[in-house]
């Protein structure tokens, strides 16, 4: 499959399928977020240490001048998040790993302005509200968080299990 063919790729047409008529796509999704945040947490954490002695040695190396580029060191998290939610892949390192991705409302993966929203938004609205907001997530069917309703996003399982597979 060609690059192209693949972001073009649409899971679905229209509004996305409802849990309870395809609920292959949204079973365990909840629990796989929060094991796929802590992965990626992880992961980031590992990036910021290897960018904290990096950026060491070039702020001593350059007597101090080159200090400007701990910029990078805020920005890390919302690269990783942004730049691997958007596009073909549209699904963190974490979210890989659970078997999760992120599509958009119309099944189509989303843009990299539109991962860029989720993630401001994400890291927003958690800071703000001690992660309380993610506990929206709870109380609607496809289990999306406020952070996907503002981007236009719902989380799915990647590649759902057939329907005549599952257990009766």
């Amino acid at each position: 499959m060609s690059v192209s063919a693949e972001i073009s790729f649409r899971a679905w047409a229209g509004d996305p399928p409802e849990p309870f008529a395809s609920p292959e796509y949204y079973e365990g999704v909840l629990w796989r977020r929060v094991v796929a945040y802590g992965i990626d947490l992880f992961i980031i954490g590992i990036i910021l240490v290897l960018l904290w002695i990096f950026l060491a040695a070039l702020t001593i190396a350059s007597f101090g001048l080159l200090s400007p580029l701990w910029a990078l060191f805020g920005l890390t998290p919302l690269a990783y998040h942004s730049l691997l939610l958007g596009g073909a892949k549209s699904a963190t390192l974490g979210m890989r790993l659970c078997g999760i991705e992120l599509r958009s409302w119309t099944g189509e993966r989303p843009l990299y302005l539109q991962a860029l929203v989720q993630t401001v938004v994400f890291y927003v609205s958690t800071a703000a509200t001690c992660s309380l907001i993610l506990l929206v997530a709870l109380f609607n069917r496809r289990r999306r968080t406020v952070h996907d309703f503002l981007a236009g996003t719902l989380v799915i399982r990647r590649s759902p299990p057939p329907a005549f597979l599952k257990p009766e």
